[in-house]
């Protein structure tokens, strides 16, 4: 049997393993959700593109989600599955996964991409592209560029949190930083000098997400504790099961949010047809820009909450095959504090500083409509982040415990009845508004529910300590 030289995830203090595996990790997710923000904020500095190019990158959004959900169901699925298997000393089983693993993000990514270009104009338009002509024309070239990238980006995604269980945090970070810089420095050029406007905007992004793709080969080739072989890539399918069982939780939070985010676009598409203001052609696209802009900054702070619990898988899984409960209860318990705080900071910036942050996405270069709709969209669809943060902190640590039902369930409840149910019936009620309560509405209710999982698992935990002692 080889020698398992991860025994330091159950000695060493797990305040110093909280930041040696949870800040690469979110550095690295934070880096991800870079990509498209940037996108975002270059383009809509684009005095040619504006709030069409905005909404029409809000339109495209969700779909590169979807390529994300299959990537971390397999990725993180991986990363628990190896961190269990090596606390339980079983490395055969950890290659196994590895290489399935890779064969199975290689194909998704080839079908995705084959599905999105063979239906790319019903896709578009089932997103809300069609607010008016000229966003659905700038979704269209924005998404066809993008899709050509997904097998990239599918893969890059996956093997990151793979590369974090190998025992590599930082390698996995610098492989995500390399790409976004790639990214950060072609847009302005591609957009301002070129002028090739949504196609510059996606072709610098799937450059960067190319340079991911081939650092994370380099690495899988070199892996330092579960050195996969060639007769590791032969599907297993017991070993494949267990895997995505352990990622689904991950898939379903993303892959909710797709269908929570469909069901907006079209509220507002609807919604916004009947508002005084936003009914008219010129301003149409506003509401869905603006709406994309706030995501775009809520998915920075869950960035930054999933990395932190996401960066501690391989923490939680190691110390839960091997039995140590307590240290689990106490990374538990760090983390959800950690989590809050989050939250907290985000909470102040935008109910402060809404102006500032809707004028880093060319505000001045929109009307007066543009920059209110944008100050109440903030202060509303984000008055309840922090439950928000500790709801996800939630979702991922029950998913490393190997808790998948919980997790899956709460997931669901948050991002299908909650979210999706909120953006469908509050805009009866409370018109355009209505799809900025949906948002709050549905972190209270579930933050409900997870103080009581939260309650549960703190339960089990300590009977299962004193079991031991």
């Amino acid at each position: 049997m080889e020698e398992n030289t991860n025994q330091f995830l159950g000695e060493e203090h797990i305040g110093k393993l909280m930041r040696k595996y949870a800040l690469p990790c979110t550095i690295s997710l934070l880096v991800g959700a870079l990509y498209n923000i940037v996108d975002q904020i270059f383009i809509a500095n684009a005095s040619y593109l504006g709030s069409y190019g905005n909404a029409a990158n809000t339109v495209v959004f969700p779909l590169t989600v979807i390529a994300l959900a299959i990537a971390v169901m397999i990725g993180d699925g991986c990363c628990a599955f190896v961190s269990l298997c090596l606390g339980m000393e079983r490395p055969e089983a950890a290659r196994k996964s590895v290489g399935n693993s890779v064969v199975m993000i290689i194909v998704c990514g080839l079908v995705l991409c084959a599905v999105y270009l063979i239906f790319s104009n019903p896709i578009v338009a089932m997103f809300g592209g069609t607010v008016n002509a000229e966003t659905f024309r700038y979704s269209k070239e924005y998404f066809f560029y993008i899709t050509l990238g997904i097998p990239f980006y599918m893969f890059g995604q996956a093997l990151n949190p793979i590369i974090r269980a190998d025992g590599s945090p930082r390698f996995a970070m610098v492989s995500t930083l390399a790409g976004a810089v790639i990214n950060i420095i072609l847009d302005p050029i591609f957009i301002f000098i070129f002028k090739w406007g949504m196609m510059g905007a996606a072709v610098a992004t799937v450059l960067g997400q190319i340079v991911t793709a081939v650092l994370a080969v380099r690495y899988i080739m070199h892996m330092k504790l579960v050195k996969p072989a060639k007769s590791d890539l032969k599907m297993d399918g017991i070993i494949c099961r267990k895997t995505l069982v352990l990622g689904i939780t991950s898939f379903l939070s993303q892959i909710s949010l797709v269908a929570a985010m469909a069901a907006i676009n079209n509220m507002i598409r609807k919604y916004g047809a009947l508002d005084t203001i936003f009914g008219q052609e010129q301003y149409a696209q506003i509401p869905m820009a603006v709406v994309g802009i706030v995501m775009k900054f809520f998915q920075i702070v869950i960035s930054i909450v999933v990395g932190m619990a996401a960066g501690c898988i391989p923490v939680v899984g190691f110390n839960m095959g091997a039995g140590k409960r307590h240290r689990v209860r106490e990374l538990f318990t760090k983390l959800l504090i950690a989590e809050a705080a989050v939250g907290a900071a985000a909470l102040i910036i935008v109910e402060i500083l809404p102006q500032q942050l809707i004028h880093i996405f060319g505000a001045a270069n929109e009307s007066a409509y543009y920059t209110n709709f944008a100050v109440k969209a903030f202060r509303i669809y984000l008055c309840m982040i922090i439950f928000a943060c500790v709801n996800k902190a939630c979702f991922i640590f029950l998913q490393a415990m190997g808790k998948a039902v919980s997790s899956t369930v709460l997931s669901m409840i948050r991002e299908i009845v909650f979210g999706v149910g909120f953006a469908l019936l509050l805009p009866v009620f409370f018109g355009l508004d209505g799809v900025l309560y949906s948002m709050p509405f549905s972190d209270i209710l579930t933050f409900v529910i997870a103080v009581c999982l939260i309650a549960k698992t703190y339960k089990e935990l300590r009977r299962e300590v004193s079991e031991n002692a």
